[in-house]
């Protein structure tokens, strides 16, 4: 017996010991220069600490010191618990911190870390699309639908094919399309210069003239025309909750409504309680959701005008009259349940007016509008959620009032209002590890984005940056500053942790990450032990930090914390834009490939960067150095480190480095990073990288050569992804590739290759290239050895190169 307890106490120590969980939480996507920046620390034993340290991630050098900030971390379900402000570290470059012996992902200070963020969240928004829908390539619901409970119209169809998915289920919804609408729009308004045109109207491939979040907004706008088919004449949603029928893709649907053929109800707004079964909501009027219609056609018109004036002339008219339509009933109107009592629960809408009226101003200049909106605005002083700390689900929506920005601009007393509404959640979150005083109901995380979206606006409206912490702690939140040490936007940042099984038919069927969504966030414990059809599939690697006030699973069973949604998706545009904006004030006029490699320097000046990689041969060096030596030009050299170390390349090495040229990395072992196919598998680990990477340093070092003069990355066989091009980033370099178009790179090939390229043709390629769209700024690749078939050198054309592009006033010059 004895013997057995004994045993036990053993088998409980093991436990006990195996649950011990000292972790250091960063924002994985990384920092900017010039931000707040605190990291957190959490134990799930009792910690003693003073200081924390931040060192180099390529050097492993001791660059900073600190004392960390203790807080209390048993909300968490935590017996420790620190704050650790590393704020004071803005030199660019790649960085790891430490306490103890915990130690926390590598991650990078730089100004473009927010590069491409608004743009990708796209990627999901495209996804939902209902009617076309690009990533399928195929069609669904292009029956929608047939109308249900209108006095006189039940029964007819009526063509309302379009829109967005709201989540992963394929209900439709006013209340979240039109939302999702108007902040597209808002933060094209806002940031129009950081969002790219690589996508054409119908979502595929293929730039159109028009900014790709503009063809997104209009998607949407499409969509509410035909719910909103004449004055007064308004629908409020496709489908209802009958659609909750496991897993399946959308061009596959087979829901049944009981209607004619594939047909889905579609419902008028009758501004009473609602629902054509058992169930009904509890609807009042009919403001909040006319009110949405006539705010999103408003900012729809003058955001459209440049690209569509006949379009946006008809949205302006129907702008009006969705106001005054909403007049005429006033109350909030809720979406419509059918099997079940659950549904949106908006219970406020003078937000939704005051939105619609300032909108309207902006768009006419009436002053009815402004005293309208002020009206309005003045009796919702704090959104209910901030002050309240609770409500039910999107009780009170949206969840940012941005009504109060746009007259916060005019008069200082809706800033005033803005303030009020962030000190509440400051007050709530103070003393939390993370700052965050965000309820943490169902869609916690669109919370989250309406929070840091009020704390920005309100910070560019008045300069105060009170909340500034606040800020970038719920920021870094949403990007793995939180329990669970995860990226709440799933494929964002590529390489890192972030939901990879999001609850979605995508996941399930395809077996695919919803790139781009946000997902639902954590919710408090008491919800969602109630819930109904939870059904958790793996084994949780979340599980110590699921002990708290809240809990997170990134499991395809759970729907309540781990669901992609349209809305809070979109509400994030504004956000991710404004960082954008705000990094590129500090950055250099590069341009970058869609891994985030830089193709071209600054494509203001004729300068041309000619680089020369190798790892095993150079029998062309001495040719390429006497000829840069004669044209008085200069270059870049990117070896790996088996080059670096083989003794018949030193002298060439010393001679590169003493003419003055740059000398990089280009791996140690050159390994291949990625598959040549599905460039997003990888084929290395970020261990594996991060070691290939440091040996390759390692290597420079013999020369004298360091991250400090040579930050720059050029991967082995140029091939890689955004997750190289991340983990090369927290490791302070930065990834360059080969400008497009230009096939010096070819030279390497063999008349045995089916890609073979003769000297003569690449040389041409290049003039080619030049004379269609210039080489300002080309980094221009040539191999300064190849195999013995290849007796065409390119490098031995590399004079006549020079001469003949400095003859059209070129300078080839090393990297900066």
């Amino acid at each position: 017996m004895k013997q057995a307890v004994l045993l036990f106490v053993f088998v409980l120590a093991a436990a006990s010991v195996f649950a011990q969980q000292k972790v250091i939480r960063i924002n994985q996507l990384g920092y900017l220069p010039q931000s707040v920046k605190v990291a957190v620390f959490l134990s799930t034993e009792a910690e003693n600490a003073g200081q924390f340290q931040v060192f180099d991630a390529l050097t492993d050098k001791l660059v900073y010191e600190a004392k960390v900030k203790q807080v209390d971390g048993s909300d968490w379900g935590m017996k420790a618990a620190f704050r650790l402000d590393f704020s004071a570290v803005e030199n660019r470059g790649g960085y790891y911190l430490k306490l103890g012996e915990t130690r926390s992902p590598a991650f990078q200070i730089a100004s473009d870390v927010y590069d491409g963020t608004a743009d990708f969240l796209l990627n999901y928004m495209r996804q939902q699309r209902c009617g076309y829908n690009p990533y399928l390539q195929d069609s669904c619901h292009l029956h929608d639908g047939i109308i249900v409970d209108h006095p006189t119209k039940t029964g007819q169809k009526i063509d309302v094919t379009g829109g967005w998915h709201d989540a992963s289920d394929y209900l439709q919804y006013l209340t979240t399309s039109a939302n999702a609408t108007y902040q597209l729009l808002y933060a094209y308004e806002q940031n129009p210069a950081v969002f790219n045109d690589e996508y054409r109207e119908n979502g595929e491939s293929g730039a159109n003239g028009i900014p790709d979040i503009l063809d997104e907004a209009k998607w949407g706008l499409d969509w509410l025309v035909k719910m909103n088919p004449s004055a007064g004449e308004m629908y409020n949603q496709i489908a209802d909750d009958r659609d909750h029928r496991g897993y399946r893709l959308p061009n596959k649907d087979t829901v049944s409504y009981g209607l004619e053929g594939e047909y889905r109800p579609v419902y008028f707004i009758t501004g009473k309680q609602q629902g054509v079964a058992e169930h009904k909501n509890r609807t009042t009027g009919v403001s909040s959701s006319a009110a949405k219609y006539a705010s999103s056609f408003a900012l729809g018109s003058l955001m459209m005008k440049e690209f569509y004036p006949e379009f946006a002339e008809q949205i302006a008219a129907k702008a009006a009259e969705a106001y005054t339509f909403a007049l005429s009933d006033i109350g909030a109107c809720q979406t419509a349940c059918n099997v079940s009592p659950y549904f949106y629960e908006e219970a406020n809408y003078v937000d939704d007016l005051e939105l619609a009226a300032t909108t309207l101003y902006q768009l006419t200049g009436e002053a009815y509008y402004l005293t309208e909106a002020k009206k309005w605005g003045s009796v919702e002083n704090v959104t209910p959620w901030m002050s309240t700390g609770f409500a039910r689900h999107y009780q009170f929506y949206p969840f940012v009032n941005l009504g109060h920005v746009k007259l916060a601009e005019k008069d200082e007393t809706f800033a005033t209002y803005l303030k009020q509404g962030l000190t509440h959640l400051y007050d709530r979150g103070k003393d939390d590890p993370f700052l965050n005083g965000i309820p943490f109901i169902w869609c916690s995380n669109n919370l989250v984005a309406a929070a840091i979206t009020q704390a920005r606006t309100y910070e560019e409206i008045t300069g105060d940056r009170s909340f500034a912490e606040m800020e970038a702690a719920l920021r870094d939140w949403l990007f793995g500053c939180n329990p669970w040490g995860t990226s709440m936007i799933c494929g964002l940042p590529a390489g890192g942790d972030n939901p990879e099984e999001p609850h979605s038919s995508i996941t399930k069927i395809l077996g695919e990450t919803t790139y781009g969504g946000l997902v639902d966030g954590p919710v408090y414990n008491s919800i969602f032990s109630g819930l109904i059809g939870i059904e958790i599939q793996q084994p949780d690697p979340f599980e110590a930090f699921n002990k708290g006030k809240a809990v997170y699973h990134d499991d395809l069973g759970d729907y309540s914390s781990n669901e992609p949604t349209m809305d809070g998706t979109a509400s994030l545009s504004y956000y991710l834009s404004s960082m954008e904006k705000m990094g590129r004030k500090q950055q250099q006029n590069y341009k970058k490939d869609e891994q985030g490699a830089i193709r071209y320097f600054n494509t203001n000046e004729k300068n041309i960067y000619l680089v020369f990689s190798a790892h095993d041969k150079a029998e062309g060096a001495a040719h390429i150095l006497k000829t840069l030596d004669k044209k008085n030009s200069k270059a870049s050299f990117f070896f790996t480190g088996d080059f670096l170390r083989d003794n018949q390349f030193q002298s060439t090495i010393k001679k590169i480095i003493k003419s003055g040229h740059y000398l990089g990395a280009h791996s140690d072992k050159h390994l291949l990073y990625c598959d040549w196919i599905k460039r997003d598998s990888l084929l290395v680990d970020r261990t594996t990288f991060e070691q290939d990477l440091k040996e390759n340093y390692k290597a420079l070092q013999q020369f004298g050569i360091n991250r400090e003069n040579a930050g720059w990355f050029l991967p082995p066989y140029e091939w890689y992804n955004s997750a190289i091009v991340n983990w090369t980033s927290a490791m302070g370099l930065t990834t360059i590739n080969f400008s497009p178009g230009i096939r010096s790179n070819a030279d390497y090939t063999m008349p045995d290759m089916a890609n073979y390229m003769s000297s003569d043709k690449i040389f041409k390629s290049i003039l080619k290239v030049e004379e269609e769209q210039g080489l300002n700024g080309a980094i221009m690749l040539i191999h300064p050895g190849t195999e013995e078939k290849r007796t065409d050198k390119f490098y031995l054309r590399l004079e006549e190169l020079i001469e003949t592009l400095q003859t059209k006033g070129y300078n080839f010059k090393r990297l900066p």
